[in-house]
């Protein structure tokens, strides 16, 4: 049965806000708004993922999150810039990324509307709309440059390490530290024996944040000034996906490593992803069911739900015809606990039919591009060819986590930074190849013109002597 505090209209029917998230949110927000601007990222993702979703204040009967007002404030900070071009909002201007995901919360929005038409529902979903679009713009916004890249990855691995230290904690005590504050529960989940910490983001979501974050932190490693904070990040994050003790925690992890042990194969990458293809084709033609079913057999944790995972994927597909439009609210009823959209493609696609999930999808095929077509224009430089590896690596386990988890605003604000230091990345070295051009063609027009200067010099002493002969 659908748990009923899960359907539209739930939530807070007052305000809960602890005085310490009271403080530390007001602290937050000066800094967001006073520090300079490269360096404003760091309490906003501190805050961000240190506060419980659940401390709301509600006024009126509308919502304001805490962690959408950290939101607000920086689209403040961002819509007060001056003394810039406008096109400088989106580092190395407005790109194919940048337009997938507008294109992306307008759709959801447009069409979660069209499937409740209700003036309660709009404004919950404007919400909604509020908390992805706005908070890609305010990340987009704070990583301008490679220097806040660098700072984004230093706070990941601070926030990991404390997330860390209060899941082996948890681990324990069978104590959420954070459930004092609320908004989370205090008491940990046992499942078949195994306590799963949550930390402030609960048990699956943690280990969806934490485990795609290994390879960034493995290029931290080859920072040589970083190398504590690379340490910090991978001994949190490894203590996240082992307290968290799910599947989606562990695959997410084993993918960044996976993705980075193909960094001998990266001039290859065309045939390895056609080689994919032609594998998973092949096991369609001999295998007794679909080709997604593979994913019922993958138990990584003991007592994980994958046969769940594989019958949402595959309930989806069976019922296209409902969904495929305007999404559909009765995906409830197609079996056992499909209310429960444990997967972010069958998320998007419930909620924001295919034209959704095909815009989606398309944000993830331009950051892997931009990222393959950045490594391929730095081709020979192996510094800057591993930090884009690592990048796609990140965003490969990101991808490996979401067919276990569909991400609320708090594992968006983890994808987000990501697609952001991947625009900055591949438009910094784009701009610095077209700046090589450049000085190319102007040492190359500077020695024709010398060359010029002086044939047209011998020239004029010949005709010179030639003068004078005749004189």
């Amino acid at each position: 049965m659908e748990p009923t505090n899960i359907r539209f209209g739930g939530g807070a029917t007052e305000t809960l806000l602890h005085p310490l998230v009271a403080v530390w949110m007001l602290i937050a927000i000066v800094l967001i708004l006073i520090f300079p601007r490269n360096k404003a990222i760091v309490p906003f993702l501190l805050a961000f993922f240190t506060i419980p979703l659940g401390q709301v204040i509600v006024v009126g009967g509308l919502h304001f999150p805490v962690l959408r007002i950290l939101i607000l404030a920086g689209l403040v900070r961002r819509a007060t810039l001056r003394g810039e071009l406008s096109q400088s909002k989106f580092p190395g201007g407005f790109n194919a990324v940048d337009l997938a995901v507008v294109l992306f919360t307008v759709s959801a929005l447009a069409i979660v509307s069209l499937q409740w038409m209700e003036l309660t529902a709009f404004i919950k979903f404007v919400g909604d709309f509020l908390d992805s679009l706005g908070g890609y713009l305010v990340v987009r916004f704070l990583i301008p440059d490679r220097e806040a890249v660098w700072r984004t990855a230093k706070v990941l691995a601070m926030i990991c390490l404390l997330h860390g230290a209060c899941m082996v904690n948890e681990h324990f005590t069978r104590k959420d530290v954070f459930g004092y504050l609320g908004g989370v529960g205090i008491d940990s989940t046992v499942r078949d024996g195994h306590v799963r910490a949550g930390g402030v983001l609960g048990t699956i979501q943690s280990g969806a944040f934490a485990g795609p974050l290994i390879p960034v932190f493995l290029w931290l490693w080859t920072e040589r000034k970083s190398r504590i904070a690379a340490l910090a990040g991978l001994a949190g994050a490894s203590a996240v996906v082992a307290m968290s003790f799910t599947s989606t925690s562990f695959m997410a992890y084993a993918a960044g490593l996976v993705g980075l042990a193909f960094w001998p194969l990266r001039k290859q990458m065309r045939l390895v992803r056609w080689g994919i293809v032609a594998m998973l084709a092949g096991l369609q033609l001999v295998m007794n069911g679909p080709v997604w079913s593979l994913i019922e057999h993958i138990d990584v944790a003991s007592g994980s739900s994958s046969y769940h995972r594989y019958q949402l994927i595959d309930t989806l597909i069976r019922h296209f015809g409902e969904w495929w439009l305007l999404g559909t609210r009765n995906n409830g009823s197609w079996g056992w606990e499909m209310w429960d959209t444990c997967n972010q493609f069958v998320a998007v696609a419930v909620t924001g039919g295919l034209l959704t999930l095909i815009i989606y999808i398309l944000i993830l095929k331009r950051s892997f591009g931009a990222v393959g077509n950045a490594r391929k224009q730095v081709s020979g430089n192996r510094q800057q060819e591993w930090f884009l590896w690592c990048l796609g690596s990140a965003l490969f386990a990101t991808v490996v986590a979401q067919f276990g988890i569909n991400y609320m605003i708090q594992l968006q604000l983890v994808l987000f930074p990501l697609l952001a230091c991947i625009s900055v990345a591949s438009s910094e070295i784009r701009q610095t190849l077209v700046g090589d051009v450049e000085l190319r063609d102007q040492e190359q027009l500077a020695s024709a013109g010398g060359t010029a200067q002086r044939g047209f010099a011998f020239l004029s002493a010949q005709q010179g002597e030639g003068h004078g002969k005749v004189s």
